[in-house]
């Protein structure tokens, strides 16, 4: 005979005090630190525990009894079920003032270094509207809400395009509007759902691995281009010509119109033949005078206007003089590369994907720039001893990694190095605070300058200067 579960605890009329790891709210209730979702400290509420650990419990808010004055209302009509954009309900003003602690907070925990007072976070002029890459899926189990299926609403289908709801790997809820990316990303995923369900395409089923329709990718620039990449399970000619000449006439000033079909298990297209069915193959930005070419497979900041400003801190911070050595890791289409080499002797990038590296190549020569050099590989694998006396010791090293951190091997190999400054620029306090601890031992931490890039989210960027110690 199995054992009974115990029923989880049920919480009355506790207060949210704090905001917390992923931007989670905290409650503690006798002395038990709970985690829940969408509401803000000063709110009053039931909490329902759905998950018991010894250190700590996670619930679900059951209802609230009172509002916080730290609290807005949500603008987007899909706020607490996409998943996204999960602080609508925090005023701006207090979503900075959480992300400046989340930095203070991982870089004095988990760095356990001496610290500078860190610098105000810069906020972002843009609070909607500000990203240029969004991904929506296709799918023919769209999520239904409670109340739909409290009615017992009996519908003609159930496809769906927008984002996967979180948790449910194969439930997407159906985006009418979304206000992370401008004109004309809603238009263009809002024609296609039209002409699909006109024309009885197959959106994708993720468990049973069929169907024609499976995602879209819209890129847009401050310049006004404009990339779409469609991506589908399988070739049928007919119906894809038809498709893709229909947003052609429809959408005329679209730049680059792509495909890919793709049959993979995952709906990852690095390694897929994107194809071109009109015009470019790439789209253009420009940043203080600059063109940088970005490809279907290429990286880029999806925040175009603050990438700007952090760029800018990452130059202030690097201090070149045009006598300097630069080694940017984790370059990608060599933006930071490009951006800093007008003021440096010799900029070398670094990056895991070849095809970055190629846009990376190319952008220094439609900018004329002759003084970099880039290379494609595993960070761990090119940056050696052996590399850095081929290339030069570098004086400044700019660092970007991914949100794990820098590898190991990494880290050892630029203490080896022994740079003057390292600018460390991070997507993850947290990991940057682990990397931060690793180099504590040459390195010196001088200035912290958070960035905040991803409005109405949890996340931030955050820039640091290191100087080697004397």
């Amino acid at each position: 005979m199995g054992r009974s579960r115990k029923k989880k605890p049920f919480y009355e009329n506790v207060t949210i005090t704090d905001v917390g790891a992923e931007g989670k709210a905290i409650a503690k209730v006798n002395d038990v630190v709970v985690f829940t979702t969408y509401v803000v400290p000063g709110d009053v509420v039931d909490l329902q525990v759905t998950k018991k650990r010894k250190r700590y419990q996670e619930a679900r808010v059951t209802k609230i009894h009172e509002y916080s004055q730290d609290r807005t209302e949500p603008f987007c009509d899909h706020y607490g079920v996409c998943g996204g954009c999960k602080w609508q309900n925090l005023p701006y003003d207090k979503q900075l003032f959480y992300k400046q602690k989340q930095v203070t907070d991982q870089l004095s925990r988990i760095g356990s270094v001496e610290l500078p007072e860190i610098t105000p976070i810069l906020g972002s002029e843009k609070t909607t509207f500000y990203r240029n890459k969004l991904e929506f899926t296709f799918s023919n189990k769209r999520w239904l809400s409670f109340e739909e299926i409290e009615a017992g609403t009996e519908f003609d289908h159930l496809n769906a395009v927008g984002f996967h709801i979180p948790g449910m790997f194969d439930k997407v809820v159906d985006v009418n509007k979304c206000w992370l990316q401008d004109t004309p990303s809603n238009e263009i995923r809002n024609e296609i759902r039209k002409y699909a369900l006109e024309h009885n395409l197959e959106f994708f089923d993720l468990k049973e691995q069929k169907g024609f329709l499976r995602t879209l990718i819209v890129r847009t620039t401050s310049t006004g281009e404009t990339m779409i990449i469609l991506s589908l399970f399988k070739e049928d000619e007919e119906q894809r010509e038809a498709l893709l000449n229909h947003l052609n006439e429809k959408f005329p000033n679209i730049t680059a119109l792509l495909y890919v079909i793709n049959q993979k298990a995952n709906d990852t297209i690095t390694d897929q033949e994107i194809k071109v069915f009109k015009g470019r193959d790439h789209i253009f930005e420009e940043m203080e005078g600059l063109k940088f070419k970005i490809g279907p497979k290429s990286f880029y900041q999806t925040n175009s206007e603050q990438a700007y400003e952090l760029y800018k801190i990452t130059r202030e911070f690097a201090g070149l003089t045009g006598d300097e050595v630069v080694y940017d890791l984790y370059t990608g289409t060599g933006t930071i590369a490009n951006f800093v080499a007008k003021s440096a002797k010799k900029v070398v990038g670094i990056e895991y994907v070849p095809e970055a590296i190629e846009d990376a190549k190319i952008n220094s020569g439609i900018n004329n720039i002759d003084n970099t050099i880039f290379y494609a590989g595993d960070m761990k694998d090119i940056l050696t001893e052996e590399f850095i006396g081929e290339h030069g010791k570098p004086d400044v090293i700019i660092t970007d990694p991914p949100r794990a951190g820098m590898h190991d091997d990494v880290v050892k190999t630029i203490l080896k190095a022994q740079p003057e400054k390292i600018v460390y620029v991070s997507c993850n306090p947290a990991t940057q605070a682990r990397d931060l601890n690793l180099l504590d031992e040459c390195y010196q931490v001088l200035k912290v300058q958070p960035v905040d890039m991803f409005p109405h989210t949890h996340h931030v960027e955050n820039v640091v200067l290191l100087q080697k110690r004397s």
